[in-house]
C-alpha cells in the first residue's frame, strides 16, 4: 500500500466562538486523486489552510504531510503544488509581471522576481518544459495582468509544476471560467496528472470532478459527512442532503454533473 501523503487526525480550528472545522479527520494516499466537495462555508477553504499549513488545529490534532508535521514553507512549496483565484490575483496585481518570469517565479515562493534571486537556465527551461505541459507556453511575453482567467490559470498549473511536485492541490480551481473554458481547463487538467502524482481538488461543483478522481470526500459545517467511492457518493441523496436542494445526478464518459431545485 502506497504510503500517506496526508494525515489529519481530531483537527479543530477556532476563529472566535465558532468552529471552521470539528474534529477532523482524514488519511490521504500517496498517489490518490480525491475531491474535496462541500458548499460555501463548509470548512474546506480551512482544510486547504490545514494542508498548507497556514492554521494550526487547536491542542490535541494532528496534521502531517509525508509523514511530517513541520515543514519549511520554501520547502513545502516545492513538494506541494498549489492553485487558487487568490494566488492568481496577487500575480496579477503585479502589473509588469511577464507570463514566463510568473512561472519562474514559483521556484522562490514569490510574487515576482526580484534581483537578489538568482534565475538559472534550469528553472527556465523547467518552466518553459512546464508551460509546454499546461498548454500555456504561447503566451510567453504577455504580461498576466492581461490574460483571461482561463490563460491566467493555465500559467497557474504551469508554475505548480515547475518543481515537478509529488502532489498538486486545486482550490476552486475553475472560479470565474465561463463552462467552454472550464471544460477546456479540466482537459488540460488530465494531462498534466500522473498516476504517481496526488490530486485534491476542492471544489463545490461535481461538474469539475475529473474522470480520474475515484474518491469523493463531503465536507458540511466544519465537518466530514460522507467519505468513499465516487459512484457511491455522488447520489442524488447524498447530493441533495449536501446542498439543501433536491438534486439529480447524471454521468456520462466519466463527468458527473447534477441540476438543482
Amino acid at each position: 500500500m502506497a504510503e500517506p501523503f496526508l494525515e489529519i487526525a481530531g483537527a479543530t480550528v477556532v476563529r472566535g466562538d465558532r468552529k471552521l472545522v470539528d474534529d477532523l479527520s482524514l488519511s490521504v494516499r500517496e498517489g490518490e486523486h480525491l475531491a474535496i466537495l462541500g458548499p460555501n462555508g463548509s470548512g474546506k477553504s480551512t482544510l486547504v489552510n490545514l494542508i498548507l499549513q497556514q492554521v494550526r488545529p487547536l491542542y490535541g490534532g494532528k496534521v502531517a504531510l509525508w509523514g511530517q508535521a513541520q515543514w519549511d514553507l520554501f520547502e513545502l512549496r516545492r513538494q506541494l503544488g498549489f492553485v487558487s483565484p487568490a494566488l492568481q490575483g496577487d500575480l496579477a496585481g503585479e502589473e509588469a509581471l511577464e507570463v514566463m518570469e510568473a512561472v519562474v517565479s514559483g521556484f522562490f515562493a514569490s510574487r515576482g522576481l526580484w534581483h537578489a534571486q538568482k534565475v538559472t537556465d534550469e528553472m527556465r527551461a523547467r518552466a518553459h518544459e512546464a508551460l509546454v505541459r499546461a498548454s500555456a507556453d504561447h503566451l510567453i511575453g504577455r504580461r498576466m495582468n492581461t490574460l483571461s482567467t482561463g490563460e491566467a490559470r493555465r500559467v497557474l498549473i504551469a508554475r505548480a509544476l515547475v518543481h515537478r511536485p509529488r502532489a498538486l492541490l486545486l482550490d476552486e480551481a475553475c472560479a470565474g471560467l465561463d463552462p467552454a473554458a472550464r471544460r477546456a481547463f479540466l482537459q488540460d487538467l488530465r494531462g498534466v496528472i500522473g498516476p504517481q502524482t496526488t490530486l485534491i481538488v476542492v471544489t463545490h461543483h461535481i461538474d469539475e470532478i475529473l474522470p480520474e478522481i475515484g474518491r469523493v470526500v463531503m465536507m458540511k459545517q466544519g465537518r466530514l459527512i460522507a467519505d468513499g467511492p465516487k459512484s457511491e457518493q455522488l447520489t442524488d441523496e447524498n447530493l441533495s442532503a449536501l446542498f439543501g436542494l433536491s438534486a439529480r445526478v447524471s454521468h456520462r464518459d466519466g463527468w458527473y454533473g447534477a441540476i438543482y431545485g
